[in-house]
């Protein structure tokens, strides 16, 4: 699935496996950019990747699936075109022996993402329905594996608009549905699973970085419900929501068990499971209804895209992101890239726009060293805006280095 040349194993190329560049550069572009400035005498191979969150799609059409394209409901309501990724036929993952099935790749943000909101946020009444909508017509085509990236999440529902849109209804003790959003889930009495859209022999993967509960201080409304423009009350209220979510879940499907604890209903189970509270408790309903299996983002969606294929023989594997700094280490790509090249004996350096983690930070990640667009042009506001042309310069900088005779 590489875009470049066929690798020959004896070559010693250099592997390109970047993320995006946010606000300046899709991981494809880097990586393109990065191939320019190394100079026509580096075979290379790039392989654009992501973590599963915002550019996970992208990244993956870059790399041989074919982009389809929907109208599909956003986050407050209105129509929305989102594509999600699909190809014929994709192995299992590595050592499994599992057959080539079809497969999707869904992004949430695509569909239900907080870039796609207007200027004024919708914390309680944003809704998730659109990326269900994608996983049906996913499913309607021949999808016998969905991949859900999450992250970038506008709503906090439980991920019910996702569900509903996948045939299930939630309803309050007089019968009615619901309206969208998580502050409607307060008067939640009953889950009716009966109109289910058929996925019995359909295979769910959340690839998702997120280990948070759904409930509590460390779910889903407490640390994400901010972003989203969420007052401390709205987080109060919205907490209590997907608490009542979970206990019906437990009482009408088994789903898990359920304590009580200072008056409150906190059930256990799929609801403290790492990654439920993920997208604003979309991973709670993955893991609840889908019967999904939540894998790490970048560490999946690299086996995915047969990132240890191109291993064998490289002298070099550049990765990078747009900042290099705590939060890179806590799993997002450049550090799956890095844990994975180390695993194979082969050296990684990185390129980002800029770095704020110090060299012993970078190489107990597994980075020699770290190449940031601020070493060559201090003014940020150029780095942005020219990120293409000076990532050249830099990938020129790091060949000379790393890749000249006798370096």
């Amino acid at each position: 699935m590489p875009t470049s040349e066929t690798v020959d194993p004896s070559s010693g190329h250099v592997v390109i496996a970047p993320d995006k560049f946010k606000g300046s550069l899709t991981a494809a572009e880097v990586a393109a950019r990065v191939a320019a400035g190394l100079g026509p005498g580096v075979t290379t191979a790039a392989l654009p990747v992501a973590d599963g969150g915002d550019g996970t799609v992208a990244a993956v059409v870059a790399c041989g699936f074919d982009p389809v394209e929907v109208e599909v409901t956003g986050p407050v309501g209105e129509p929305v075109r989102a594509v999600y990724a699909w190809r014929d036929a994709v192995p299992g993952a590595a050592g499994t022996g599992a057959a080539d099935v079809p497969t999707a790749v869904v992004e949430l943000a695509e569909a239900s993402g907080l870039r796609l909101m207007p200027a004024e946020l919708a914390p309680l009444t944003a809704t998730s329905r659109g990326t269900g909508e994608l996983i049906a017509h996913a499913v309607r085509r021949g999808a016998r594996r969905v991949v859900l990236g999450l992250g970038g999440s506008a709503s906090t529902d439980g991920g019910a608009g996702m569900m509903q849109a996948l045939g299930v209804r939630f309803l309050d003790a007089e019968g009615r549905e619901l309206p969208p959003g998580g502050a409607a889930l307060r008067a939640l009495d009953e889950i009716d699973t009966s109109g289910l859209l058929e996925i019995g022999d359909v295979e769910f993967v959340v690839a998702s970085d997120v280990d948070n509960p759904l409930l509590g201080p460390y779910g889903a409304a407490a640390v994400y419900g901010p972003q989203k423009g969420a007052s401390p009350e709205d987080v109060t209220l919205l907490d209590g929501a997907l608490a009542r979510l979970a206990a019906v879940a437990a009482h009408t499907h088994g789903l898990v068990g359920a304590i009580e604890h200072d008056d409150v209903v906190r059930p256990m189970g799929v609801a403290g499971q790492p990654g439920a509270g993920a997208a604003g408790g979309v991973g709670f309903a993955a893991l609840a209804f889908l019967r999904a299996e939540i894998r790490p983002g970048i560490e999946y969606l690299l086996d995915l895209l047969g990132f240890g294929e191109l291993l064998g023989g490289a002298r070099l594997v550049i990765t990078g992101e747009g900042s290099l700094d705590e939060q890179t280490l806590r799993g997002k790509a450049p550090a799956g890239v890095a844990a994975a090249a180390a695993r194979a004996g082969v050296p990684v350096v990185a390129v980002c726009g800029r770095r704020t983690l110090g060299d012993d930070e970078l190489r107990a990640a597994g980075i020699e060293a770290a190449y940031a667009l601020t070493d060559i042009e201090p003014d940020t506001a150029r780095c942005i805006a020219e990120a293409g042309p000076l990532l050249e310069r830099l990938a020129a900088g790091l060949a000379a280095d790393r890749l000249a005779a006798g370096s």
